[in-house]
């Protein structure tokens, strides 16, 4: 009970550092890093509201095989271009907020790795990133790979990772078979100074088929190169804090407990806040006793740059649109 207390309290102390969206832009996918969703912009009221009229539209329906049926995306605003995934196959496009015009528009063809992937369709967005001289788009493709764009242009960031991406099935502390069915991610990575934060995603757990599964670890890369920074186990390996609340060595064969929310920031405490779903099934742990740190938890996470952990809630029931906010 103390821990949950005082991590709360810790999360509300620096709810006033977070002031959502500046300059008429949305950088981010909740508005600012605390995911506050609010903007001061107040051109559009209660006066005016029923007298607006549609400027533009863009259709996605070409943007892959058949045309999408479940638009998710939250879409970024920097610099007078709105950026959004669109399409079956996760398109990425870039559109001029002031006519509808697309500017420019990028895909991967992931074959047998997209069609098996768990979270498919055009995701739910993106990230930006910009040092003042570059400005680069990243998103996770269906197939659970790491891509950086120019954001300017659309290109492949070579220097990302392999050949301009970071494949997200290997150098996760766990063996991922590359056509696996088990793990991706439809959230948006999130960037926060040079680190982008991304989390996992797996099929709906309420059936699951076994009692076995792929974990859902959260991995930090820098920006950059695609370089891994830290990983935080959701399901504690041997000797790690929470390796007790396993019995039976139950941790070695249950999955799933992935952040697939979106992953609130505080840049000035340098604290990462992650919501960490049910360790795997849903509705059934009668396989897995114990507590089972850190499944169906909110965790704090310190710092951004080393990943050392703090503590964590208990217990935090979130929705199917589940996101930290402070």
């Amino acid at each position: 009970m103390k821990r949950t207390i005082l991590c709360l309290l810790l999360c509300a102390s620096s709810l006033a550092a977070q002031t959502g969206a500046k300059n008429g832009e949305w950088k981010t996918y909740g508005g600012d890093l605390g995911n506050t969703h609010y903007s001061p912009l107040d051109q559009i009221n209660a006066a005016n509201f029923n007298s607006l009229q549609i400027a533009w539209r863009f259709k996605t329906d070409n943007l892959g095989p058949q045309p999408e049926f479940n638009l998710e995306s939250t879409p970024l605003v920097a610099n007078g271009v709105l950026y959004s995934t669109a399409g079956t196959r996760r398109a990425v496009v870039a559109v001029d907020t002031g006519t509808g015009e697309l500017i420019w528009t990028h895909g991967e063809r992931e074959g047998a790795r997209q069609t098996n992937a768990p979270r498919i369709l055009s995701g739910r967005g993106l990230a930006y990133w910009s040092d003042g001289r570059e400005e680069r788009i990243l998103y996770v493709t269906p197939g659970y790979r790491l891509i950086a764009l120019d954001a300017k242009t659309g290109a492949d960031v070579r220097s990302l990772g392999r050949d301009g991406a970071v494949d997200l099935k290997q150098d996760d502390d766990q063996e991922i078979d590359p056509l696996s069915r088990e793990i991706g991610l439809h959230a948006a990575p999130v960037v926060a100074g040079d680190i982008v934060i991304v989390g996992a995603a797996h099929r709906p757990g309420g059936v699951p088929s076994s009692k076995t599964n792929v974990k859902g670890y959260v991995r930090a890369f820098d920006v950059r190169t695609g370089k891994r920074l830290w990983i935080f186990h959701t399901i504690p390996l041997p000797n790690e804090y929470g390796a007790e609340t396993w019995e039976n060595n139950s941790a070695s064969y249950t999955g799933n407990t992935g952040v697939w929310g979106q992953i609130s920031v505080d840049e000035e405490l340098g604290m990462v806040f992650l919501p960490v779903e049910l360790p795997t099934g849903d509705y059934y742990g009668g396989h897995r006793p114990g507590n089972g740190l850190f499944g169906e938890t909110v965790v704090a996470w310190y710092t951004m740059a080393s990943g050392t952990w703090i503590f964590p809630t208990r217990r935090c029931w979130l929705t199917s649109q589940s996101t930290v906010r402070r």
